[in-house]
Parts: structure tokens; C-alpha cells; sequence
């Protein structure tokens, strides 16, 4: 348990989170880091925006980017749920020039439908100060 606490808390700090502004749930926080580092999202995406991986321009949108260009919107929860689960077309991607990725692959290997709806409704929160 002490390992896997070090290993949320580094991935958190990691991410950027801890750098960001306080967030209201942390057990909240750590409990999706974690869900989101075992399904093998900050292989592409981090939570604040500008975090870079080795120094290179990242894969896939800051989850912070994704949560205010979906604020708002009342099917973002659904919509993110079967993309995470499906992945995206690389021809509609409107993530185009700020990311390395052009597409997201499915997911369905690495995480539920339950545990995916779950991050997604934690990433779309994160727009909420």
C-alpha cells in the first residue's frame, strides 16, 4: 500500500497537479491518478497544460484543456466515455497542431466502461475552481 501511495503521490506530482490550484476532493485526485496511471493514460496526456514528456510536445490534450473546451457541454461526458473506450478518427481530429497525436487509440483493453466514465467525469471537473 506504502508503494502504491508513493507511486500516486510522484504521479501526481508528476502530471502537475500538485502545482496547479487546490482541488476540493484529493482523495478524489488520487484515486483517479491512479486509476488513470494503471490504465496507462500519462503515457499521452497529462493534467496541466504545457507539462511535457522529456522535453517533448505531448501525445494527447492536458486533461485541464479537454475540461474547458468541454465545459458546458451536456454530452461531453458520454461522447469522452466512448472515445476513451474507442478511440478517435485521426481525419476529425480537432486536436490537430497542439498535439503530437493525431488519433486516440481505443481503450477497451485497459479500462471498463464504469472506471472510464468515472476519469472522464473527474477530467471534465477539472475545470471547476
Amino acid at each position: 500500500m506504502k508503494n502504491l501511495r508513493s507511486t500516486i503521490l510522484a504521479s501526481a506530482m508528476l502530471l502537475g497537479l500538485c502545482s496547479g490550484p487546490a482541488r476540493a476532493d484529493a482523495d478524489t485526485d488520487s484515486a483517479m491518478l491512479g486509476l488513470a496511471t494503471r490504465s496507462g493514460c500519462p503515457t499521452c496526456h497529462s493534467v496541466e497544460p504545457g507539462a511535457t514528456r522529456d522535453g517533448k510536445t505531448p501525445i494527447g490534450p492536458a486533461w485541464r484543456d479537454v475540461a474547458a473546451k468541454y465545459a458546458g457541454d451536456a454530452n461531453a461526458q458520454a461522447a469522452l466515455t466512448r472515445t476513451v473506450l474507442e478511440g478517435s478518427s485521426p481525419y476529425a481530429s480537432h486536436w490537430k497542431g497542439k498535439v503530437t497525436g493525431l488519433a486516440m487509440p481505443p481503450n477497451q483493453v485497459a479500462i471498463g466502461e464504469a472506471d472510464a466514465a468515472k476519469l472522464v467525469g473527474w477530467i471534465l471537473s477539472l475545470n471547476v475552481k
